[in-house]
């Protein structure tokens, strides 16, 4: 009802297969899910959605949920979440991140240009990527901090900027989940030499050619 007050049209379900069920004919232009639903929970719903896109530009999703643990948010966040909100939570902040997350995904889809370093190219319109022509499988999240990384080539970004950056300043995203996402970045981006992220002890991380490579 907050969100209607502050200008968004809304389409809600009370449970799992009603919002899928207005998924196959609708496209909101984000997605607000708790994450204790009956039947199947929201981790579970996020999931079909991620397989029913396809290489269309997926939809923001934000998390609602009492859980708190690390855990949690790793989960939602590397299954296609772009936000996680714990309870209780004014509507003010919900508002706020909304809006940080459309404007994130507004910035996303209006590029046209092709980032590149060495064989690593990322589409900004189409946001496919690319390592020596493989494919790279990507989640939102995950594509956002490549396309971060990339678009700083050669400069080292402290953590706190990521997280900034990444997750907006409100998000209380920690270290834990940073090292995380760079983890998942690395198993699928520098599965071929030379290895292109590297750690900066201390200070944070760069997306670099080794010279000598």
């Amino acid at each position: 009802m907050g969100l209607r007050y502050n200008g968004f049209e809304t389409l809600s379900a009370n449970d799992s297969r009603k919002a899928l069920e207005i998924l196959t004919t609708e496209r909101p232009d984000l997605l607000i899910i708790d994450v204790m639903l009956p039947e199947l929970d929201g981790f579970e719903v996020v999931k079909r959605i991620r397989s029913a896109e396809g290489h269309r530009a997926p939809m923001p999703i934000i998390f609602l949920t009492a859980k708190d643990a690390t855990g949690d948010k790793i989960q939602g966040l590397s299954i296609g979440g772009d936000d996680y909100v714990t309870k209780p939570f004014s509507i003010e902040e919900l508002i706020a991140r909304v809006k940080a997350v459309l404007r994130r995904s507004e910035s996303a889809s209006s590029s046209e240009a092709v980032l590149s370093i060495g064989d690593l190219e990322i589409n900004e319109e189409t946001r496919e990527v690319r390592r020596a022509g493989r494919s790279v499988d990507l989640t939102p999240t995950e594509y956002r901090l490549l396309h971060y990384l990339v678009s700083n080539q050669r400069t080292v970004i402290s953590k706190i900027q990521l997280l900034e950056h990444i997750w907006d300043y409100d998000f209380d995203a920690n270290a834990s989940v940073l090292e995380t996402y760079i983890s998942y970045l690395r198993k699928k981006i520098d599965i071929e030499e030379p290895k292109l992220i590297h750690t900066i002890r201390g200070i944070g991380y760069s997306i670099r050619i080794p010279q000598g490579a």
